[in-house]
C-alpha cells in the first residue's frame, strides 16, 4: 500500500456523472495530491497549494493571483 492510498480523496464537483473526467484531490499540509480516479495505477501529482490555486484560477478563467 502506498502513502497516497491512505489519503482522503475527494472527487471534483466538475467531474462527470457518467464516469468521465474524474479528477480527485487529497489535501495534506503543504501538498495537494491530484489523481485520475479512472486509472489509479498512475502515480498522483503532488503540487504546492500555491500552484494548485494558480492552476484552478486559470482553469476557471480567472487571473492567477487575483
Amino acid at each position: 500500500m502506498s502513502a497516497t492510498d491512505q489519503l482522503r480523496w475527494v472527487k471534483s464537483s466538475y467531474s462527470g456523472g457518467e464516469g468521465d473526467n474524474c479528477v480527485e484531490v487529497a489535501l495534506r499540509p503543504g501538498t495537494v495530491h491530484v489523481r485520475d480516479s479512472k486509472d489509479r495505477s498512475i502515480r498522483p501529482l503532488a503540487v504546492t497549494p500555491t500552484a494548485w490555486t494558480a492552476f484552478t484560477a486559470l482553469a476557471a478563467g480567472a487571473p492567477a493571483g487575483g
